[in-house]
């Protein structure tokens, strides 16, 4: 029988993820995964500056940042070229001091994640070991069987976590029923290898061609992934025939230039699991929600889960607050889900157009629509939103995500990012000297640390308050003045005062 406090079943990029954060805060952890070592190709190719900000958090993202492109520019391209919408994030200032957008190679970031992993000894990952069964769930624990080389294994947990995709067992055993957005469209998606760049499209970039709509993304360098729509009289078989391919690659791409590395046909579809937590059982990631991956979030809403949920459980098993924070989880990250989904089947709608006369009716009114904006106008990727419900308390810039100024210096002479110098789990950002609970940073701007830029110094007045209650994951519980904002932290948590 093996005991633990937390039981991950899954060990891609947010099972990873959430095994990191959970070892670096000393939580006992055992991951099991079914596969002996990382999947050698790219499944996700595309992450924001929140997830770049939470591997900045467990010290990996110098090792990442190898493997990735900043990518500020995304078009939407009729038949003939005509942009119908284009995405610039050129000039934006993202909130968490890193590059808005980042394409990227998954295999190396997974190797940096696990490479992380194995710094914490709380933290044990069996390979080769699957999920059998959850034979136990109930409000202390949960006890499962897990199996490796055909013989199985008892574990009890105080939570189990189902990191383990799209067709999660743990969503199956606790009889997790699926919302369906309705939107099942069959793509080809290969990954390329280029020897050089020329020609290549240095963005991202969605052909709206109803004879073949087509996606193409630059990854980390020399990467392209490339999306074929399939029509309706095309198998999958017929798709993923080299020859077949080459034929497609051919306006794209000069005889030789590019190496097929992957081939796969995969339908884009948006689901959301009606129940993310089930007495001590939890489901992040694609266990939770699949999405088309028309606005690059799928990975990034899963890396979300696993930080929402990280400072959660440590706070439930360290006697610092009830479990019935947990129940802020699904509240706090389905409206942020759902609201991508439904943006991201909005953009798909757009690509997916194949009747000709429904395609020129659609170009008309889309490079009319661009037409009447003021000249040079671009639209913004879509913002996201921040949380809206749940582990929060009323107040100007609640559920928003704090700046991160990439200029703090503190009193001993520490310089640079903030959350590096300031640490992890809560702090009280506020103007002047006060007291705080014992699990709570006090830090007094302009003496404990000072924001050289002044961002960090007019948010805090811009939102008319004192102070800032700021939550591990970096989201904003509150402002106004400090023994509110104390006093509304333990009743939220359901701790003495």
């Amino acid at each position: 029988m093996i005991e633990t406090e937390i039981l991950i079943a899954g060990y891609g990029p947010v099972g990873e993820t959430l095994a990191a954060l959970l070892g670096k805060a000393g939580i006992n952890t055992l991951v099991v995964e079914r596969d002996l070592d990382v999947y050698r190709y790219p499944r996700a190719a595309h992450f924001d500056h929140e997830i770049m900000r939470i591997w900045q958090k467990l010290g990996i993202a110098e090792a990442v940042l190898p493997w990735t492109r900043q990518m500020y520019e995304y078009e939407f391209r009729n038949a003939a070229g005509d942009i119908l919408l284009r995405f610039d994030q050129r000039g934006i200032e993202a909130p968490s001091g890193w590059a808005p957008s980042y394409m990227f190679h998954q295999p190396a970031l997974e190797e940096a994640l696990r490479k992380r992993v194995e710094d914490f000894p709380t933290v044990e990952v069996r390979l080769g070991t699957t999920l059998k069964s959850i034979d136990r769930n109930d409000a202390n624990g949960i006890a499962a069987t897990i199996s490796a080389d055909g013989k199985d294994e008892q574990v009890c947990a105080r939570f189990l976590i189902g990191c383990d995709g799209g067709g999660s067992l743990t969503r199956r055993q606790i009889d997790g029923e699926l919302f369906d957005y309705g939107f099942d469209e069959p793509w080809l998606v290969i990954d390329t290898l280029a020897k050089h760049e020329e020609g290549l499209p240095p963005f991202g970039v969605q052909s709206c061609d109803p004879k073949r709509p087509t996606t193409v993304m630059p990854m980390s360098p020399l990467r392209r992934r490339w999306e074929f729509m399939l029509k309706p009289d095309e198998t999958p078989d017929t798709m993923l025939d080299d020859g077949k391919i080459a034929e497609l690659l051919k306006p794209w791409v000069k005889p030789g230039q590019v190496e097929l590395v992957r081939k796969a046909v995969y339908r884009f579809h948006g689901l959301v699991a009606k129940t993310w937590r089930n007495k001590s059982v939890l489901l992040a990631g694609d266990s939770a929600h699949q999405m088309p991956p028309f606005m690059g979030q799928g990975m990034c809403s899963g890396i979300r889960d696993a930080d929402n949920l990280a400072w959660k459980l440590e706070a439930v098993l360290r006697g610092r607050a009830n479990a019935a924070l947990l129940d802020t989880y699904q509240q706090e990250r389905e409206p942020q889900v759902r609201q991508i989904i439904e943006g991201a089947i909005a953009m798909g709608r757009i690509v997916c157009v194949q009747d000709e006369q429904a395609a020129r009716m659609r170009d008309q009114g889309m490079i009319a629509a661009r037409a009447a904006k003021p000249a040079g106008a671009n639209d913004p990727l879509p913002g996201l939103p921040g949380v809206r419900a749940g582990f929060l308390h009323p107040s100007p810039r609640t559920g928003e995500l704090l700046p991160q100024t990439t200029a703090a210096r503190t009193a001993d002479g520490k310089h640079g990012k903030l959350d590096d110098i300031l640490g992890d789990g809560f702090w009280l950002l506020t103007k002047q000297a006060t007291t705080t609970l014992s699990h709570v940073k006090l830090v007094v701007l302009g003496h404990d640390v000072t924001d050289e830029t002044g961002r960090l110094d007019k948010w805090l007045d811009d939102a008319g308050a004192s102070a800032a209650l700021i939550r591990p994951d970096r989201y904003v519980f509150g402002t106004g003045n400090p023994d509110e904002l104390t006093t509304a932290l333990t009743v939220a948590l359901h701790i003495p005062a």
